[in-house]
């Protein structure tokens, strides 16, 4: 199975990025491709994707625990995501705080999905 990877970070040269810290990321239909955000659980933290149903799939949503004590839980929150139709989709991530009605950060994805070339 090819699945594309996509670790997010502000100097990733896996994305491109503008002013608006948006990033443009290249998707095949029916191909899962995976995005990693930093969260930490022990402040509080959780990214919320936002996504059009009928464009974009949802495949999994898991946490990788980083720290190495039992007082810290922060790591990489991975989402797998398969694009369902052709075309530009927008994906968008906010990192949420229980007690808060803003979120914190928000990252923007557009996914250029293409369909597989011959089918």
């Amino acid at each position: 199975m090819n699945v594309g990877r996509v670790t997010v970070s502000k100097s990733d040269p896996n994305s491109t990025t503008d002013s608006r810290d948006r990033r443009v990321l290249a998707a095949t239909v029916d191909l899962p491709f995976v995005i990693h955000l930093w969260e930490d659980r022990t402040r509080g933290e959780q990214w919320i994707p936002s996504y059009d149903s009928k464009e974009l799939a949802l495949l999994s949503d898991e946490f990788l625990r980083i720290a190495g004590n039992n007082a810290v839980e922060n790591g990489q929150r991975i989402f797998e995501f398969k694009a369902i139709t052709p075309g530009t989709h927008r994906l968008i991530f906010e990192k949420r705080m229980g007690w808060k009605f803003t979120a914190e950060d928000r990252r923007v994805f557009y996914v250029e999905a293409a369909c597989v070339p011959g089918s």
